[in-house]
Formats: C-alpha cells, sequence, structure tokens
C-alpha cells in the first residue's frame, strides 16, 4: 500500500479581498490580503441535492443530483488596532463584506457604520494545506466578544458563490498589519457607559458624558440575515436585513437597579458606548444612539449580585444604530 502523505488542519490560510465588481474575483495575495485567524471552519458545498427516486423494480436509493449550492466558511480575528490611528485596520476588508462603510480620517480614525443598500462582495480564498477553495461575492455576519479577562475577537460566517477548489499550495503569507491585542482587563478597557456622546470630526474620538457602570464586559451580535439568492443567468449572497443585539452585565446599586426597571418597563432608549485599549493606534470603541434595555435578571457574581441584560442596538436616524471606532 503506498505511504500517505498527511495533511494538517493547522496548514491552512484565509486570503480575502474586496471584490469592484460584484462577484468577480480580484484575484488576493498572500502578501496583501492574509487575515490572521483562527477557529477556521469550512463547508464546502452547502448544495440543495435533488433526489431522483427512481422506481426500478427494486428497493434501493437513487443518487442525488447537486442543485443549487453554496459556500460557506467560518473564523475568528483578534480585535485591535490598525496600528496607527487613522489606518484602516487589517481587518476592514471583512466588515466591508459584513455590509459596513469605511471611512477613513488621515491620523486620527476609521469608522464603520451599517449600510442598507449597495453592499460590496468578497472574495475569500480558503486553503487548507493544498486544497485551495474559492468563494466568490462572499457577504457575511458577525459577533464581537469582548468578555472580561478574555482576548477580544470578531467571529465572522460568510456565505459567498462556489468559485471552485484546486491543489493548490498554501501562499507565502504577511500578517504584519494585525496587531497583538490586550486582553479585556480593568487597565486595558472603559467602564460600559450609557448616556455618553462620542465626538469624531477632524480630531482623536472623544467618549463625554454618561454615567459609568462596572461591567463583565460586552458581547454583540451584527445580526445580519443572510440569504443565498440562485437564478438562472446569476446568483448571489444578499444581505436582506439586519438586527443588531448585545449582552452585558452590570454591577449596579440599588437605585440604578431600580431606575433600570422603570427604564425597560417605558421601553426607554439611551446612548451606550464601550472602550477598549489604551494606546493611540490600538483603540475600539463601540457606540450605539439608540440603545433599549430588555430582559433583567439577577446572576450571582461571587456573592454580589450582578445584573444581566439584553440590549437592542436601534438606528435613530438609518444605518446608524451601531458605530465602530478604530484610532
Amino acid at each position: 500500500m503506498p505511504a500517505l502523505t498527511p495533511r494538517y488542519v493547522r496548514n491552512s490560510a484565509i486570503l480575502a479581498k474586496t471584490e469592484v465588481t460584484y462577484g468577480t474575483d480580484p484575484t488576493p495575495t498572500g502578501g496583501a490580503n492574509a487575515i490572521l485567524v483562527s477557529n477556521l471552519s469550512i463547508t464546502p458545498l452547502n448544495a440543495q441535492n435533488v433526489n431522483r427516486d427512481l422506481i426500478r423494480g427494486y428497493f434501493g436509493g437513487s443518487e442525488q443530483l447537486v442543485g443549487n449550492a453554496h459556500v460557506e466558511c467560518k473564523f475568528d480575528v483578534e480585535l485591535a488596532g490598525a496600528g496607527t490611528a487613522g489606518n484602516a485596520p487589517a481587518f476592514g476588508p471583512l466588515l466591508i463584506g459584513c455590509g459596513m462603510a469605511e471611512t477613513l480620517t488621515a491620523s486620527y480614525h476609521a469608522v464603520y457604520d451599517p449600510i442598507s443598500a449597495s453592499q460590496k462582495g468578497t472574495t475569500i480564498w480558503y486553503y487548507v494545506d493544498g486544497v485551495l477553495h474559492k468563494l466568490n461575492g462572499a457577504r457575511g455576519n458577525f459577533d464581537m466578544k469582548m468578555g472580561l479577562g478574555n482576548r477580544p475577537v470578531m467571529s465572522f460566517t460568510f456565505l459567498g458563490l462556489d468559485g471552485g477548489v484546486s491543489a493548490t499550495a498554501l501562499p507565502t503569507q504577511t500578517l504584519t498589519a494585525f496587531k497583538t491585542p490586550i486582553a479585556v482587563t480593568d487597565g486595558n478597557t472603559s467602564d460600559f457607559t450609557l448616556g455618553s456622546a462620542l465626538t469624531l470630526g477632524s480630531a482623536i474620538p472623544t467618549i463625554t458624558g454618561g454615567v459609568v457602570y462596572p461591567s463583565e464586559g460586552l458581547d454583540l451580535a451584527f445580526g445580519n440575515t443572510l440569504n443565498y439568492v440562485p437564478l438562472l443567468g446569476g446568483e448571489s449572497i444578499d444581505i436582506v436585513n439586519r438586527d443588531t443585539t448585545g449582552k452585558v452585565t452590570l454591577d449596579l446599586t440599588a437605585a440604578q437597579q431600580a431606575s433600570f426597571h422603570t427604564d425597560i418597563k417605558t421601553n426607554t432608549t439611551t446612548t451606550a458606548s464601550f472602550l477598549h485599549g489604551i494606546t493611540s493606534g490600538n483603540k475600539v470603541a463601540i457606540f450605539g444612539p439608540a440603545v433599549q434595555r430588555i430582559n433583567p435578571a439577577y446572576t450571582d457574581k461571587n456573592g454580589r449580585v450582578m445584573t444581566d441584560m439584553d440590549l437592542r442596538f436601534l438606528p435613530s436616524s438609518g444605518n446608524d444604530e451601531i458605530k465602530i471606532v478604530v484610532f
């Protein structure tokens, strides 16, 4: 029996590049478009198979025809800055592929805002130790996980059109654009703030005002609804809706607890902000202009009363329910 050449999971790579024309491969390279990832997985052929269900005078199954099919991949990316304020972070193309617009203000900040039309497509090349899977016209969704004591990460899910599979060696990757994150700790991360204001413009972003609440960090789900749309003469991955939500655990005083319950029962919204990072070039702020608190519940934290609650990030004037600022 011939000796097998094993293939290894960790010999994998992701390249991602924003498309100029939807579904047209812009040919990403390992030198310019490599993504530093963890927790990598792929469904290489997510097919709607069609059963022939033939009657042949005896029992037994029939082969299925491969019908409409697309590709799905998932991976985590660490949340950190770009190294220099005003530059786009290395994960910027992924946020653009999730239906966000990127605005760069040199020397100050990169801002990502949700959009509801003309979302960009992304080409993703997914290497699995000698095999290359291509996803064209990919669009995605993400969760942000910034829990106390953990590394901050974004968990991405992308659906893409099947661009083919080939036996291809791993590319040489340049990953220096990805900066080392810092853990979510009291020294590295500001308190969760309600009623604050975010100021941008041609200046270093500032978060002012409001009431700060000790927390265990913030989890956020961007909440895109992704659909694979097969059509004769054209297919696409569409983002058809968005519902951004979050979760937070707060340490409240008795007076704050009572006030929160009043606000929750009256459907009161407020601004909310969360800032991670302490060094220019490696800061990330999350801001929502109209955040609703729902579903409060008490929890025990080493004998201390804490309050869990869900958050709904609602639009104020449209396409503004969340703002991600890297600076």
